[in-house]
């Protein structure tokens, strides 16, 4: 089973990217210095807002998540895994965890990325409020796979 969404969101001047075990898009238009694992706002999806094909394609202990985040002619690659823990319930935020810890705003665990990783350029577009494409693509192998 494969399954695909795309969000939409942008950066904001108070993005820092320095967390060291996650990032996380969010709906909220708004971040502080605090939020230093938030690299997108105004999103047009949530966790709560995915498709009910790509959350049970995600939801699978067997599913991968390959994540591409696009800002302007940059784009990184972020490989995660899914999980039958997926509650996939949070209205506003979607968040990738180096960790295996799940909660409603989980989308991807295990992430070979995180914040910090991420390309300083890339924050620093961000930074100057630049729009950002996430394309999410989750593959679950099938019953003979």
């Amino acid at each position: 089973m494969k399954a695909r969404e795309v969000i939409r969101c942008r950066g904001h001047p108070l993005i820092r990217g320095t967390h060291p075990t996650t990032f996380e898009v969010t709906k909220d238009r708004e971040v502080t210095l605090s939020g230093d694992c938030i690299i997108g706002v105004a999103a047009d999806k949530g966790a709560a807002d995915l498709s009910p094909g790509f959350r049970r394609a995600l939801a699978d202990d067997r599913a991968r998540l390959i994540t591409r985040i696009t800002v302007g002619d940059e784009s990184v690659e972020i490989r995660s895994r899914g999980s039958g823990a997926l509650s996939l319930d949070h209205p506003t935020d979607l968040v990738w965890r180096q960790s295996t810890f799940v909660c409603g705003r989980t989308v991807g665990i295990s992430s070979d990325r995180v914040a910090r990783t991420l390309p300083r350029t890339m924050i620093e577009r961000l930074r100057r409020g630049e729009g950002m494409t996430v394309e999410l693509i989750a593959v679950t192998p099938g019953e003979d796979g």
